[in-house]
């Protein structure tokens, strides 16, 4: 099963990714665990400056897009 987290404050544009992502699992019946990150020193921890970011398991995928 994939890990799927979305890292980011919880500003409009985080929001809009995640439910993008849930939108998008759904659509190909794919099995996942989706996550949100709101804890700033997760975030940075992870490598990651610019938000909302996308990781799957463990590895950003994209950061700073919607």
């Amino acid at each position: 099963m994939l890990k799927i987290q979305v890292l980011g404050s919880g500003c409009d544009k985080c929001k809009k990714l995640a439910a993008n992502v849930k939108i998008a699992s759904e659509r190909l019946d794919l099995p996942c665990k989706i996550e949100k990150v709101e804890d700033i020193n997760q975030i940075t921890a992870s490598g990651v400056m610019m938000t909302p970011a996308l990781m799957v398991n463990g590895k950003v995928v994209s950061s700073g897009k919607v």
